[in-house]
């Protein structure tokens, strides 16, 4: 466990704090400059405009996720047993598509000649999508991309949300009913106050996952078009690999991982706290 999570961290690190480059990498004698690379990366604008691309990403696959996965929640929690078991298994089949393969499919579906959306939205007569090239416009890329995530991220989310909705009495659902308050009313001030540290819990590990996502934007779009998809992970990797900057590269990834500790921090308060209160 040391060798394997925290001798990587500490290298980076490291690296972090030195001069190194492609000759640095061949020749592993690389020099000390303390926090340059930091000040280098603090004082460009780039930078900080991927930090903000980083967090408007975050903030708007979180919102769509945690709504979109309560409203399956809620509704697998109404049907009778074999549609929620049809429900329940379309999600974890959802959930299980590795990250590459649901990636690829996406790609497919938005192809510009052979993609399916283009071809369904010209016959519903919208024909200015006929050959719509979706990846050239960042916009709409960065709306792929959150589609993407969300539709990845939904389904562990309704069936952590789910799980906790089976355990809220169903005679205090029937209380408020007969003190004739509304559905949204019971939802509000009984189902949401008992399920709130689990809501809590799936919120703070979809902000992670969000956050450090990688995968899905380098296969689609590598960050582009421009910088119109590059978040922080994306960035570290393109100053290391494109520009050869390892150096700045890692300094970006420990400033993601300041930034994640945030969160963290706030994951494991709420974790403990339900460990007391159970």
């Amino acid at each position: 466990m040391l060798y394997l999570l925290l001798y990587p961290l500490a290298r980076a690190v490291l690296i972090s704090l030195q001069d190194f480059r492609l000759r640095e990498l061949i020749s592993g004698d690389a020099e000390f400059v303390g926090l340059a690379n930091y000040r280098a990366l603090l004082t460009d604008p780039r930078f900080w405009t991927v930090v903000r691309r980083t967090f408007l990403f975050m903030a708007v696959d979180v919102a769509l996720i945690m709504v979109l996965a309560l409203l399956v929640a809620l509704m697998t929690e109404r049907l009778g047993r074999v549609w929620r078991t049809v429900v329940l298994s379309s999600l974890v089949l959802a959930w299980a598509m590795p990250v590459v393969a649901a990636t690829t499919v996406f790609q497919w579906l938005f192809h510009s000649e052979f993609g399916i959306v283009n071809r369904a939205l010209t016959s519903l007569g919208a024909h200015s999508f006929e050959r719509y090239p979706w990846f050239a416009h960042g916009t709409a890329a960065f709306a792929i991309l959150v589609t993407l995530v969300v539709w990845q991220s939904v389904p562990f989310a309704a069936i952590t949300l789910y799980s906790a909705l089976t355990t809220v009495p169903a005679e205090l659902h029937e209380s408020a009913r007969l003190d004739g308050a509304g559905a949204f009313r019971i939802l509000r001030s009984v189902t949401f106050p008992l399920i709130r540290p689990i809501v809590m819990l799936v919120l703070c590990l979809e902000v992670i996952w969000t956050f450090k996502a990688f995968v899905q934007i380098w296969v689609m779009t590598k960050g582009g078009p421009g910088d119109a998809t590059t978040i922080l992970p994306v960035y570290a990797v393109q100053t290391a690999l494109s520009r050869q900057r390892y150096d700045l590269g890692s300094a970006a990834s420990m400033i993601t991982v300041v930034l994640m500790s945030g969160v963290l921090v706030l994951y494991f308060r709420q974790l403990f706290r339900q460990e007391n209160e159970s």
